[in-house]
């Protein structure tokens, strides 16, 4: 990334947890998390979760055993790398039935203001998946969720956000103009119409558009405002790839909202067919 720009603003991400399975699919978002703790001035906390089955751990404890120390020495080598970069950094080490819920408790532990998580496969997330972990994390997670494709990078080109006029809609897009200025990149503002949709939800999303437009102007992002019409989880991709966006902001939920344990369906399935990271802000992020 380019150098950051002197915000004088409070950061909005002081403390960032980066979730790694020390999977091949956990390196983007291990390097993503590293690479934002650094731009940011973040504390970075590293959690590792070893899945917890009591029969299983009885039967073979030698297993569960060897697991953990080689869990512990992948968090070492990544914690030693995150000092040497200058961060102030931990790593935890956990047992539990349930991942999702294990890094969800170390987030709140931690007051957390940012989750970094891999996503294994493009497209894993497209349909509506309540048992997935990723999708758990981000529907009950205290603070916005970074999900970070394989052989991804942090922003090096721009960012896009995507706004329907509402409340959140507003918090993604200030989420994503701080993040802008920490990394020196130009952001997109981009709101996308349903065909059919009234004049009147129409000219909404151009009002806040510009409106947004001009706050982050004003904080000296560069940044452009598109409106567009068509399916929103497949035109904001598309815009992102047009405009060489590298990174998506996005709400978890649009107007219509749902229950707290999920994503908006625009959300997830950009989350899941993105072919770079994409931060999900939430309500209370």
């Amino acid at each position: 990334m380019a150098e950051a720009a002197s915000t004088g603003n409070q950061p909005q991400f002081r403390t960032i947890v980066v979730a790694t399975d020390g999977s091949e699919y956990s390196t983007a978002a291990e390097n993503v998390a590293l690479e934002l703790a650094g731009r940011c001035g973040a504390r970075l906390r590293i959690v590792r979760i070893i899945p917890t089955d009591t029969q299983h751990d009885a039967l073979s404890p030698r297993r569960s055993h060897d697991a953990s120390v080689s869990a512990q020495g992948d968090l070492d080598a990544l914690e030693k790398r995150a000092r040497e970069a200058g961060l102030e950094v931990s790593a935890i080490l956990r047992h539990g039935v349930d991942r999702h819920q294990e890094i969800v408790s170390v987030a709140e532990e931690h007051e957390a203001d940012l989750i970094v998580i891999g996503r294994r496969t493009r497209g894993e997330m497209a349909r509506l998946m309540v048992g997935d972990a990723t999708a758990k994390v981000i529907g009950l997670a205290p603070c916005n969720v970074m999900v970070v494709p394989r052989d991804t990078e942090a922003p090096r080109q721009g960012l896009l956000v995507g706004t329907d006029g509402s409340e959140l809609g507003d918090k993604a897009a200030r989420a994503a103009v701080e993040l802008a200025q920490h990394c020196s990149l130009p952001l997109t503002v981009a709101s996308v119409a349903v065909p059919g949709q009234s004049e009147a939800r129409r000219q909404e999303g151009v009002d806040a558009i510009q409106r947004l437009q001009g706050e982050a102007r004003e904080a000296g992002v560069e940044t452009d405002a598109l409106f567009e019409e068509g399916r929103p989880e497949v035109t904001l991709i598309e815009i992102a790839e047009r405009q060489h966006r590298d990174l998506i902001v996005l709400g978890s939920h649009g107007r219509t909202g749902l229950k707290r344990l999920l994503m908006g369906s625009v959300s997830e399935r950009v989350v899941g067919q993105a072919r770079c990271p994409v931060l999900v802000v939430k309500k209370k992020g």
